[in-house]
């Protein structure tokens, strides 16, 4: 069996998708999908279905105008998301989970339910964890 360097193992790792490499496209879709907003608005169009923009603005707290237009449009290109714009007065623009996005939101609604359902104890513990820091930072 012949020998591969470092460089050959991580190029050939590449392309089976190892996502424990920066360079692996899995990698940069699990950042992609990792990010708060990206959560809360695939939990919020599986929630509810098709939503307006401005829906959607006002469904998740905090979220600017920019970053939802940039994390919609993120969504829309990896095909999680399809938007449709109907002619009138305004227009009207609304978006919706495609299939790919619906398998991706009943993960992501689990983590967000799981988020919800714990956190009281993870405020336990940071403060557990926050008074036995101070206490050791002052002994």
């Amino acid at each position: 069996m012949a020998t591969q360097t470092a460089t050959a193992r991580r190029e050939a790792a590449r392309h089976a998708y190892d996502a424990f490499l920066k360079e692996c496209p899995t990698s940069q879709l699990l950042a992609r999908i990792s990010d708060k907003w990206v959560s809360l608005i695939v939990s919020a169009l599986a929630a509810t279905g098709p939503m307006r923009y401005s829906d959607l603005g006002r469904t998740i707290p905090g979220v600017s105008q920019k970053m939802l237009t940039q994390t919609l449009r993120s969504l829309e290109r990896d095909g999680l998301v399809s938007r449709t714009v109907t002619a009138s007065v305004p227009v009207r623009v609304d978006y919706e989970l495609t299939p790919l996005g619906g398998n991706l939101a009943c993960l992501l609604s689990a983590v967000k339910d799981w988020a919800e359902n714990h956190i009281e104890e993870v405020l336990s513990s940071r403060e557990t964890y926050d008074a036995a820091a101070q206490a050791a930072g002052t002994a």
